[in-house]
């Protein structure tokens, strides 16, 4: 165990799909006031389905960051030193490198869905059924598999160039520090992954054509800054850089929902609903994941890929009013005979419906912006709550608790309606940087110590009825779905 001092602190990255933040935490877990740097950046996108991103752009973005988090840590008056580093990454996403450790390709992200064809291409050949009781993942467009057996097909030359495979997180850390490795986290949410060894599936490496060296030895085991970085940011000369994990493991670490039975949304871009589990083997049912939080957890859920991006969307298509007035029309507008798929991007848990596009059904004339909007967001929260529903029959023995954080705690009358759909609940977590404090919690936890959990605000409470009425138009979203699967 760590001894640590008063002044010790934790550096944490967050590695979002839109955005890059740094900050610095105490031992205690608390974000120091005036650290927080961020720059942002978009994803290369096309109707086909590109969802790339520049490793340059992510490295600059970085070390921007880090320039600013640390000029805020020199003008402190009472000093400190840095002892650790975490990181929070986007699960899913991969790049090739050359053998000096170049990128050679761009970012792959979790959203790229032009390997569609290659993950169906895989699902007639392979049972995903055990699959996905072996690896925790699906034969889907979000995984490595896909990707890697597209990439092999399209660009030949590339892939068998690539000295290497790895996540952006962990390219990123090559850079920063003396070498690099996947932690059990990031290797996790692979889908190369095996549950029952906790190591690299070998059968599955030589079917995608890759090896244990491209891949690297899986460790949560600390690393150190390398020469170019301590030139740079002398306050990192010993800072422990523990290796990144998974956006979604850090969000449930930073807002405190690491204890049985308590579920954290995390409501941001895409969202996702997901439990902490210290089960050995956990049997999963077919449809949601199973990552490692480290060697010791797992994080048991479903994530669903249209959630603040649908509903940015959708303002900005529908030309709707000014927030305080939609958020009186969203608390009348219940009850809508519209029936919504919100697939915009490729959906993801429970069913990964990839090939069913997004739809609307029951609107006519008399159907306004406000009806659509109300509709379509309703819809994602539809379906978190068919994953809230599995977590509850299959994995959570106790009653679900929940906690939420990101963009929508902002819109009372949402937060109310995703109670409703849920039927359960729901405490507003006043962490505002989940995965970011999560990256610290899990330095300091790797430390041998323990963050406090973070605080908790309003709780919403469904409507008996209204929760009756959001499971009917569960059913009629289902119905709709399966009608174009």
């Amino acid at each position: 165990m760590a001894r640590f001092m008063a002044r010790d602190l934790i550096l944490a990255v967050d590695i979002g799909t839109s955005s890059f933040r740094t900050a610095l935490f105490d031992t205690q877990g608390r974000r120091v006031v005036g650290t927080l740097s961020q720059q942002t950046y978009r994803l290369r996108t096309n109707p086909e389905g590109q969802a790339e991103l520049d490793p340059a752009v992510l490295e600059t973005a970085a070390r921007q960051c880090l320039a600013g988090t640390l000029q805020a840590f020199r003008d402190r008056k009472n000093g400190g030193r840095i002892i650790a580093a975490g990181a929070s990454c986007f699960w899913h996403s991969l790049l090739a490198v050359d053998a000096a450790g170049r990128p050679i390709s761009p970012i792959y992200t979790w959203a790229e869905s032009r390997c569609r064809t290659a993950a169906e291409a895989l699902r007639k050949r392979l049972d995903e059924t055990a699959y996905h009781q072996t690896t925790g993942a699906m034969l889907r467009a979000s995984f490595w598999p896909a990707k890697l057996a597209w990439l092999k097909k399209c660009q030949p030359v590339l892939f068998k160039k690539a000295a290497a495979w790895l996540s952006p997180a962990d390219w990123l850390f090559s850079r920063l520090c003396v070498s690099w490795h996947p932690s059990f986290s990031m290797a996790s949410g692979t889908g190369l992954f095996n549950r029952q060894t906790n190591d690299w599936d070998d059968a599955l490496l030589r079917r995608f054509g890759l090896t244990r060296k491209q891949v690297g030895t899986i460790s949560d085991a600390p690393l150190a800054s390398n020469a170019r970085l301590i030139e740079a940011f002398p306050e990192l000369a010993e800072t422990k850089w523990f290796p990144p994990i998974g956006d979604g493991a850090a969000s449930n670490l930073g807002c405190g929902a690491a204890e049985p039975g308590l579920a954290a949304i995390n409501f941001g871009t895409s969202a996702a609903i997901r439990v902490i589990s210290r089960a050995a083997r956990p049997r999963v049912p077919f449809g949601l994941f199973a990552y490692r939080v480290d060697a010791e957890r797992w994080l048991i859920g479903g994530a669903i890929s249209n959630a603040g991006n649908l509903r940015a969307w959708a303002l900005q298509v529908l030309q709707l009013p000014d927030d305080r007035k939609l958020e009186k029309e969203l608390a009348k507008n219940v009850g809508s005979p519209i029936v919504a798929l919100p697939f915009l991007a490729a959906e993801r848990a429970p069913s990964w419906p990839e090939a069913v596009p997004a739809a609307l059904t029951g609107f006519n004339l008399s159907t306004t912006a406000v009806d659509l909007f109300s509709a379509l967001t309703e819809a994602s929260y539809l379906r978190l709550a068919q994953i809230g529903r599995l977590l509850q029959e299959h994995i959570v023995k106790r009653p679900l608790k929940v906690t939420l954080s990101g963009g929508l705690l902002k819109s009372p009358a949402s937060m109310q309606r995703l109670t409703h759909a849920l039927g359960r609940p729901i405490s507003a977590n006043l962490e505002p940087e989940g995965s970011l404090r999560g990256a610290a919690v899990f330095a300091i936890e790797q430390l041998g110590r323990k963050a406090p959990p973070s605080r908790l605000g309003r709780v919403y409470r469904p409507d008996a009825k209204l929760h009756q009425a959001a499971r009917r138009q569960l059913e009629k979203q289902v119905r709709l779905e399966q009608r174009f699967a």
